[in-house]
């Protein structure tokens, strides 16, 4: 895509859904960062159907200590990999307490350093809680910068930083959103959706699917 395609892309983005955030509930940066780690390999909905009740009774680092692995382990138990989560969880937990007075860390280079958390973590926390501008590589994210021609990579961190370099600066801050979003309801894996894509003549993409596919008509029985 040239500068003037990316900006309309965006701009197309924003006018559809101009506040964009993301489908995790949460109510504090706290939540947000243990939300976003039980989440890997699992879909939003999930996470948040086991959380509701967690987050109820946990608000802060210390309170996750107190619930402990195990009572962790009961309200997350419907998560995959949840064994290895709680684990992480209540380490992250413990570094908070000892290390960042139970703060939440706003650098990417502390975050990084927590138990259970990556670069993609980092970035959506930093970008979710505390406003800045972060790119946070997933699935969604990597095949749509690549299909659409955007931003190509082979890696998630090639992917962001192209992202990086080449997203207009008043689009910067909900980018990952917008993008997110559209590869999880527009642009999917299987078959995009191009036929209500706001931005299908700007895409790159050359297995374009123009039409909806037709409903199979079901046998008559009898």
């Amino acid at each position: 895509m040239t500068k003037d395609q990316i900006f309309e892309f965006f701009s197309r983005l924003a006018e559809s859904n101009p506040a964009p955030e993301t489908e995790l509930e949460y109510g504090n940066p706290y939540q947000l960062l243990v939300a976003v780690t039980l989440s890997a390999q699992a879909t939003d909905v999930g996470v948040n159907k086991a959380t509701r009740a967690l987050f109820a009774q946990v608000q802060r680092p210390q309170q996750m200590l107190d619930l402990g692995e195990d009572g962790l382990k009961d309200h997350i138990k419907t998560i995959g990999l949840y064994n290895s989560k709680a684990k992480n969880v209540i380490a992250m937990a413990r570094l908070l307490v000892d290390e960042h007075d139970g703060e939440v860390p706003e650098t990417r280079e502390a975050l990084v350093t927590l138990p259970g958390v990556g670069r993609k973590t980092a970035n959506v926390v930093l970008n979710c809680a505390f406003g800045q501008e972060t790119f946070a590589v997933d699935t969604h994210i990597f095949r749509v910068g690549n299909r659409t021609g955007l931003a190509k990579g082979k890696t998630p961190e090639a992917v962001e930083a192209k992202l990086e370099k080449r997203v207009p600066g008043p689009f910067r801050l909900h980018a990952h959103h917008w993008l997110i979003l559209h590869g999880r309801y527009v642009c999917k894996a299987r078959t995009p959706e191009c036929w209500h894509c706001d931005v299908v003549d700007l895409c790159s993409f050359r297995k374009k699917v123009l039409e909806a596919p037709k409903a199979r008509k079901s046998k008559e029985s009898g």
